[in-house]
């Protein structure tokens, strides 16, 4: 197997480069140095910077599969054997300023037992918390742990957003309770969210899976238990959002079943206001008809007279339908 050395990344301006020192720090990478199962390089780019994707397609390090997927120009979900590494194809939330998490961010990393390299356009916020872990000196020793700790940093993130989208989902509820219904587009917005992080998580969980019985010589069986374990932690969060796929089903259904029921109530008022000044109304339009022989039509008080007749009249009829219960 070729060696490989630190000037091999000359000028290919990596967003992050270092050497792993085998104790959870890393080093810059020296022209000089050669990777080793104890310490690899790990090269993270931009693949839009022309300067680093230009070295991408270059390199001999990478067969053309890893070198199509590394520039961008492959996003499907897979884990590929690539010789003695892996080639996979990862998403996680999008926090970037000025974006929805729903709206994900595909890294894709090619590595073996010596070397990392990961690529990606916008910002992936779970290997920055890679790279704070190794500053405190708490990261990763090697290419498997450095695999299993980016898998376990991504699955952190999609936990705490099922946790949010959960809190969501119970401040609905309780409004609903309340008989407060959500701004409009609130309830739509929190089902996108849930069912696109669904659609994209399940494949996830499945290579995590995967990765965890991949026969690999450097990945030590504790790598495997841990990364089994993160599988069944994201599957568990596929379940949650299972779950809430049905309750937004359900405060849909509470939602319009309450929008029915106020419906009616103002239906049911307007009618019951109709009836009350039915009588008063054909009394009004009997004696407005402007014809000789109106009673009372000379009479001083008969106006004053008639309003009196007609506030007992509305009375009357009140008190007939709260008696019969319509009121």
């Amino acid at each position: 197997m070729a060696t490989i050395y630190g000037s091999l990344f000359q000028n290919s301006d990596p967003v992050h480069g270092f050497q792993l020192d085998g104790r959870g720090g890393v080093l810059p990478i020296d022209l000089n140095a050669s990777a080793t199962q104890n310490n690899p390089f790990w090269l993270h780019y931009d693949y839009k910077n022309q300067q680093s994707k230009q070295w991408i397609q270059q390199t001999d390090l990478l067969n053309d599969t890893a070198k199509a997927a590394l520039s961008g120009e492959e996003g499907r979900w897979r884990i590929l054997r690539a010789g003695d590494g892996l080639l996979l194809t990862l998403q996680t939330l999008n926090n970037n300023p000025g974006h929805s998490p729903e709206q994900l961010v595909a890294f894709r990393i090619f590595i073996n037992n010596r070397l990392v390299i990961s690529s990606r356009h916008r910002k992936v916020q779970s290997l920055e918390t890679v790279v704070s872990e190794f500053s405190m000196g708490n990261g990763a020793e090697s290419t498997a742990d450095w695999l299993v700790e980016t898998a376990d940093a991504v699955t952190d993130e999609i936990s705490e957003f099922t946790d949010t989208l959960h809190d969501r989902l119970i401040s609905i509820e309780d409004s609903l309770l309340h008989d407060q219904i959500p701004e409009r587009g609130e309830l739509a917005l929190l089902r996108k969210q849930i069912i696109v992080i669904r659609r994209y998580m399940a494949p996830q969980r499945d290579v995590f899976s995967r990765l965890a019985t991949e026969k690999l010589l450097w990945v030590d069986d504790a790598s495997r238990l841990r990364m089994q374990e993160i599988s069944d932690r994201l599957g568990r969060c596929i379940e949650d959002l299972d779950g809430f796929v049905s309750r937004t089903a359900i405060i849909a259904d509470e939602i319009s079943s309450m929008m029915t029921e106020m419906m009616n109530r103002r239906i049911y008022t307007m009618s019951m206001l109709a009836m009350v000044f039915l009588p008063t109304t054909f009394l009004t339009g009997l004696f407005g008809v402007n014809l000789g022989g109106i009673p009372g039509n000379e009479f001083r008080f008969g106006f004053s007279l008639f309003c009196i007749l007609l506030t007992c009249l509305i009375g009357i009829v009140v008190w007939w339908l709260r008696k019969s219960r319509w009121l």
